[in-house]
């Protein structure tokens, strides 16, 4: 090969790696403001989707991310989990309530205060975060452990909000006094940090200054120009979300126990049997992410059981009507969540519960009748049969029962051509009879 040939190859190779290096700059400095929206109430899936989002933004190093809250609370143990997660971030985290008229209580105002800047919309409000001490059969927790619970939330607000520069006094009368702040009140008290109609005025107003993180570090803003990517929920977690409303839970729990109990009844049936399996383990699944009452739980198990064995013992309804209250009240204390959202609301529960339990008690009455019917197949079919004696019986002889000629024999004599009944069915295709 000519020196000058390769000269002018190695010159191309060189040029095309170059240009290689230029179109990788950007990229590695690329980065984007993430933004998650939180339309739901507190549980273990808004818990991971907020925390697998802080993890995406800082293996992406981005400048911001937007969390987007319209929540009436949860639980306390998800709540717990997204703050620590907020707190050791290595990226900023902006909690913004909107749209207007949306709102950030109890669990989503403990968040909201751990977040590095908190915004509302103009219309919302926040607080309301005093512990619920009523469990969902009304309940009340006695006098000292309400003040322990209370006095917990009191302190774990404060530490954050004083870390945060927010005004301890009105955070503590949120959880204390159940106290609640539109957003006006809130920036005059120095609760947040800014109102905004949108993302694009949060943008404007916090490119270029600094902040002050969690763990003392100061940090600037670097906002302007860059784009804001929504992250949304995976295929994963949007179903989660949709079992884990407590209403199709608890649909799929009946369904699931009803679909069984069908076959069970009747053997061989398989699609109860299957829609009903599928179903009851939604419900389990369900269960995970719901804070479940096992009392609960157990006393619909008991309802069944109790239907079930109206079958065997002739109650007089005593079983059947123990089994309907076990059933509504089984329900009613069986997801025990602390804000309304996480619970089914009454007015569902008492009319399936209701529903069901006469579905069971119309699938026992048809058992018992089938089981009081007499049986008209097979030898015992021929109990109760009338027939004619085809000769003397004394005490044995031929009779012609069900159009069929059977050697028979009687405990009396019986003259041939007199009617008999079959009483029994002897082996060896014999059969006991008496004068009909």
């Amino acid at each position: 090969m000519p020196l000058g040939h390769f000269y002018n190859e190695l010159k191309v190779k060189r040029f095309i790696f170059i240009l290689f290096i230029v179109a990788l700059i950007p990229l590695s400095g690329y980065s984007t403001i993430l933004k998650i929206i939180i339309d739901a109430p507190i549980h273990p899936v808004t818990s991971e989707y907020i925390q697998n989002a802080i993890e995406k933004a800082e293996d992406e190093n981005a400048p911001l991310v937007i969390m987007v809250l319209n929540t009436p609370g949860g639980l306390d143990s998800s709540m717990r989990d997204i703050i620590e997660r907020i707190l050791s971030s290595e990226v900023p985290i902006a909690a913004y309530i909107s749209p207007n008229g949306a709102r950030a209580a109890s669990a989503g105002f403990f968040i909201s205060i751990a977040c590095d800047l908190f915004i509302m919309s103009p219309g919302t409000n926040t607080g309301a975060a005093h512990p619920v001490g009523v469990s969902i059969t009304g309940q009340q927790m006695d006098e000292t452990m309400s003040d322990k619970i209370t006095n917990d939330a009191v302190s774990y607000i404060k530490s954050i909000a004083d870390k945060r520069g927010r005004n301890t006094t009105m955070a503590e009368d949120a959880v204390r006094k159940s106290a609640s702040y539109t957003e006006t009140e809130a920036l005059e008290g120095n609760l947040i940090d800014l109102i905004a109609q949108d993302v694009t005025d949060i943008i404007d107003f916090f490119d270029g200054r600094t902040i002050k993180r969690f763990d003392g570090k100061e940090q600037m803003l670097d906002l302007k120009g860059e784009q804001v990517i929504e992250l949304p929920m995976t295929a994963r977690q949007k179903f989660l979300l949709t079992i884990s409303n407590p209403n199709l839970a608890y649909i799929l729990l009946m369904l699931g126990l009803l679909g069984l109990y069908f076959e069970f009844s009747n053997p061989g049936a398989i699609l109860p049997g299957v829609l009903g399996g599928i179903s009851l383990l939604l419900a389990i699944f369900s269960f995970q992410i719901l804070p479940i009452n096992y009392v609960g739980l157990i006393l619909i198990l008991l309802a069944i059981g109790l239907f079930i064995l109206e079958i065997k013992i002739q109650s007089y309804g005593i079983l059947s009507v123990g089994g309907i209250i076990a059933m509504v009240i089984g329900s009613i204390m069986l997801i025990d969540a602390p804000i309304p959202e996480l619970r089914p609301s009454l007015k569902f529960i008492i009319p399936v519960a209701v529903g069901l339990s006469l579905i069971f008690l119309f699938l026992i009455f048809i058992a018992v009748r089938a089981l009081a019917n007499r049986v008209h197949t097979g030898k015992e079919g021929l109990i109760g049969e009338i027939g004619v004696a085809q000769s003397d019986l004394t005490p044995r002889g031929k009779v012609f029962v069900h159009g069929e000629l059977w050697n028979a024999e009687a405990d009396q004599e019986i003259l041939k051509g007199e009617e008999v009944q079959v009483v029994e069915v002897l082996k060896n295709l014999k059969i006991k009879v008496t004068k009909a």
